[in-house]
């Protein structure tokens, strides 16, 4: 008989503190009793390429771009060890961890097709409303155009 497999839910990270709180709260609310998991974690960082940083990809010396992309790889290395230390910490050692090279709202989406997930967890930035035109809402997006249920996690304001 096969094992069925367990729904996936997607964690997004990046550097902020919103997307660790976001990971936080997805432990304590799908993950926090001791028996078995009920749900598949995935942790998904997407970092931007080189290009995105300098605009256009031919800006900058060959060394300059191979230090940023250097820069960029350290720096995802850091966030997927600080995600996983936190789900240690609460004790939730099956986690696998995903890096992709794009957009944010892109390798999210994309991250929910390949997966089939059935939740994707992120946090909000609370950008105000002329940032958030400017830059565009990661969460919003996939609010809109994920194919799953999204939960974005605020920070509460006590």
């Amino acid at each position: 008989m096969a094992e069925t497999q367990k729904p996936v839910i997607l964690v997004a990270v990046d550097e902020s503190e919103h997307s660790f709180l976001a990971l936080k709260w997805a432990l304590d609310h799908f993950f926090a009793s001791k028996e078995t998991h009920k749900f598949k974690l995935i942790i998904v960082h997407a970092v931007g390429s080189p290009a995105s940083y300098l605009g256009m990809a031919e800006v900058g010396s060959s060394e300059f771009v191979k230090a940023l992309d250097s820069d960029l790889r350290k720096s995802a290395a850091i966030t997927i060890q600080k995600a996983k230390d936190i789900c240690s910490s609460k004790s939730v050692d099956d986690v696998s961890t995903e890096v992709s090279q794009g957009d944010p709202r892109n390798v999210l989406c994309e991250a929910i097709d390949k997966h089939h997930a059935s939740i994707l967890v992120m946090g909000s930035h609370g950008y105000g409303a002329i940032k958030r035109a400017v830059l565009g809402s990661v969460s919003e997006y996939c609010a809109h155009h994920g194919r799953c249920n999204v939960i974005i996690v605020k920070k509460l304001q006590h």
